[in-house]
């Protein structure tokens, strides 16, 4: 017998959903595959004109004046203004490091352009065809100053200065210790060297980067409209640079095609035109076309590491002395050592290492200026990875056994690593051991031997991987950097049953909209059919910190999940009141409130939801009506996940090409949301990461110009590099957040980089030859084999 109300078997106990963990398609392809997405480029406003940017053509230059009246004589052309003119009613941006002096930019350089492409003039017309011909028409006066190009040689004596308010272009130098170094490196059998070097890289979004600015004259209130990855601190910023009150600005992150990091600060491009809608009282759209993208969006890595390991005989490593390098380009966007000190603080990796040292130098050079990119501290698994197999290639052992024998185990757990961070829940050694297990690492070895003789070069590359995911808000007080780990969200139950969520992180590709549902529909015991999800709206979403790094399951999610749960209560003390039961006695089935212990006694959660608005009268007693809750959440100080990756790459040693013939990922990101979006991201992260050792890399030449400024130049990973990638999950919960998520995204760009690379290493090693700087391109490969051969010769 069943009740007709709930479709329960009478006196069974009812079983709530769970939509956690399932595989629910996303919700949002559905708009994306049918051409109906809205991305800042489809937006077009009554009125609206478009800019454009005059570009230094010079690594370094004075700007002894800009001469507009050609240009402004052009028909269609509006305003043509300069940085010293905005500097007249804007704000510069100013960069703060603890213990390192400020940096500061205008609006658009006043005195001298840093980089080939540093945007010096704004020209805005009636449409992007006569900007750019309006661009053509500006004449500027320039004096070439030699350029700053070399990180390692950039404070040399004679070298001009990058930035004229700084004493010097070697920005940051400091040193951090753990433990004793000097007892660890004086009780050492060996002392092993190594060294890795990351190229220059950029995003390449499908998107590029775009804005489009509305004044309202009336309401003296500004509409931006871009693709920014943290709607609510892009907000701020925009205020304060332009003196508006923060409720006269609103930031709109329609879709978003591809973020990667590249869109987290306000760069100089888009406050200019904002600042440029408010002078002109218009609307004004700008998209960057690719040559700028390719030369004047932000780059990144670019940086290097250099380790000395103190090791016994018996491979057990004592202690790590590193010294890292970065160079940060002409500007800052960040502290210019945010990204390579979590490279030192991440260097130690998966293993048990007490004595620690490491030293970073940040450099300032005529190049673009640098930022993140997914995973902006992706060599640091090839960096530690690597030295492990060069100590065991010095001491003659077995690279996995000196790996396993120094690796952090469950048991080992809770772990607090040399620079203080504490591992909880990784399984790194068994996550090792499970792919070790589940590959014949005998059977290949042999198989090498025979592709040897046979002249070919086989090779095989095993990743351990620890990600970082989620930053609390201590740790930016800790690191001595302003900034906040929390995040927000609201969620309203609308009084016909239906849900509302919004939350401070900006969906970018990732699938937030399915499964930020997810977590709420769980939940609330309804559908994520149901539950209508809106992010990147600054007047509607609550204050936040956006997408960057992993942090969207275990903070974006974490906190939908948390308001959706006090919201529960709510809804739950609501129907005890009106079916006088208990509250532990209900439970929330497909949108049904039932009563555990008798099925038959039913609410539907539309009813309730009517009640909470409609008849405030029948709420309990002291109870406001509504059904509203607005949650913040604050993570740990540091979340981390874990996996492990394999490659199997052959290198042809007649042409140095790289074909990879086998890829596996062993992903532990603690409790899935939707397995299917993770696998996403793993393949995705994969792919960028192969880009990164294959065929990815920013030139410039001499004169400081970027000769890398078309994809015929700057190579992107493809169909036909990218092989089919096999994913396995392991789901270890963290003890700390909501349902144990952990949180993923930028791990498999490390494991990637790290795996990929030592392939190749590994495939090389029967020759003697070895590389030590990304890209391995086919002619850094053959360099190498020709120097191998030499030496043999020699």
């Amino acid at each position: 017998m069943t009740n007709s109300t709930t479709g329960t078997a009478m006196g069974s106990a009812p079983q709530e959903e769970k939509f956690i963990g399932q595989n629910v398609p996303r919700k949002e392809d559905r708009r994306f595959v049918r051409g109906k997405g809205c991305y800042t480029d489809d937006i077009v406003i009554p009125g609206m004109l478009h800019a454009a940017f005059v570009r230094s053509p010079y690594g370094h230059a004075r700007i002894k004046s800009i001469d507009a009246t050609a240009a402004l004589a052009l028909p269609g052309v509006v305003a043509v203004i300069t940085g010293r003119e905005l500097a007249e009613f804007t704000t510069p941006f100013v960069c703060r490091q603890e213990g390192a002096p400020p940096m500061e930019m205008d609006a658009l350089p006043v005195d001298k352009a840093r980089f080939a492409g540093d945007p010096v003039a704004c020209v805005v017309a009636v449409d992007r065809y006569v900007a750019e011909d309006g661009v053509d028409l500006v004449e500027v006066d320039w004096e070439v100053l030699p350029p700053v190009l070399d990180m390692y040689h950039a404070d040399d004596a004679g070298m001009p200065l990058v930035d004229d308010k700084l004493p010097s272009n070697m920005h940051t130098r400091e040193s951090r210790s753990y433990g004793d170094i000097e007892a660890a490196f004086a009780a050492a059998d060996r002392v092993v060297k190594a060294d890795f070097r990351t190229q220059r890289l950029t995003h390449v979004p499908i998107e590029t980067r775009s804005v489009v600015a509305v004044w309202d004259d009336g309401r003296e209130e500004l509409t931006y409209y871009g693709a920014a990855q943290t709607a609510h601190i892009l907000r701020t910023t925009l205020a304060s640079r332009l003196s508006l009150s923060e409720n006269k600005v609103r930031v709109i992150s329609p879709d978003v095609g591809g973020g990667f990091g590249l869109k987290l600060p306000l760069f100089r491009e888009e406050f200019t035109v904002s600042a440029m809608a408010m002078r002109l009282k218009r609307p004004i759209k700008w998209v960057e076309d690719r040559l700028e993208n390719l030369t004047a969006s932000n780059h990144a890595r670019d940086d290097a590491v250099s380790v000395e390991v103190a090791v016994k005989n018996d491979g057990t490593i004592l202690g790590v002395r590193a010294d890292l390098w970065a160079d940060f380009g002409a500007y800052a966007f960040y502290p210019p050592s945010y990204i390579i000190h979590v490279v030192g603080w991440l260097l130690l990796g998966a293993y048990k290492i007490d004595n620690y040292e490491y030293t970073i130098n940040v450099a300032l050079t005529n190049k673009c200026p640098a930022g993140t990119l997914r995973a902006p501290m992706a060599i640091v698994t090839w960096a530690t990875d690597g030295m492990m197999h060069r100590v065991a290639e010095e001491l003659g052992l077995d690279p996995y056994e000196v790996r396993r024998k120094n690796m952090i185990t469950l048991d080992d757990q809770p772990y607090q690593s040399a620079p203080g961070y504490l591992y909880e829940a990784l399984t790194l050694r068994e996550g090792f051991d499970q792919t070790l297990a589940e590959f014949d690492i005998q059977a290949f070895r042999d198989a090498q031997k025979r592709a040897s003789r046979e002249g070919r070069l086989i090779g095989l590359g095993i990743a351990s991987v620890v990600e970082p995911t989620t930053y609390g808000s201590a740790w930016y007080k800790a690191s001595g950097d302003d900034g906040s780990g929390h995040e927000a969200a609201t969620v309203k139950l609308e009084p016909t049953g239906t849900i509302n969520v919004m939350a401070g992180i900006v969906g970018t590709g990732q699938g937030y909209e399915t499964s930020v549902a997810q977590v709420v529909a769980e939940a609330l015991g309804s559908d994520p059919a149901n539950v209508d999800v809106r992010l990147g709206d600054t007047h509607i979403a609550p204050y936040g910190m956006g997408s960057r790094g992993s942090r969207g399951a275990a903070a974006g999610h974490g906190v939908a999940y948390l308001a959706a749960m006090d919201l529960r209560e709510k809804v739950l003390k609501i129907a005890a009141h009106l079916l006088q039961r208990p509250v532990e006695s209900l439970r929330i089935v497909k949108g049904i409130i039932i009563a555990t212990d008798n099925p038959g006694v039913s609410l539907p959660l539309a009813e309730v939801a009517r009640i909470a608005y409609n008849d405030p009268t029948s709420l309990p007693e002291g109870m406001l009506p509504g059904l509203e809750i607005h949650r913040t959440y604050d993570p740990p100080f540091m979340t981390f996940s874990n996996a492990t990756h394999l490659c199997q790459v052959e290198v042809d040693p007649g042409t140095g090409g790289v074909e990879i013939s086998k890829y596996r990922v062993l992903e532990d990101a603690g409790t899935l949301i939707n397995p299917m979006i993770v696998d996403g991201q793993v393949h995705g992260g994969v792919a960028l990461g192969i880009g990164q050792v294959l065929l990815e890399e920013i030139h410039y030449d001499e004169q400081g110009t970027n000769i890398t400024s078309t994809l015929a130049d700057y190579l992107v990973p493809t169909m036909d590099t990218v092989p089919m990638i096999e994913v396995e999950h392991v789901e270890t919960k963290n003890p700390n957040t909501p349902n144990g998520i952990k949180g993923m995204a930028e791990g498999p760009v490390q494991g990637a980089v790290a795996c990929v690379a030592l392939a190749i290493q590994d495939a090389l090693a029967v020759t003697g030859a070895r590389l030590e700087q990304l890209p391995m391109t086919p002619s850094r490969v053959l360099e190498a084999l020709r120097e191998s051969r030499g030496c043999a010769n020699a």
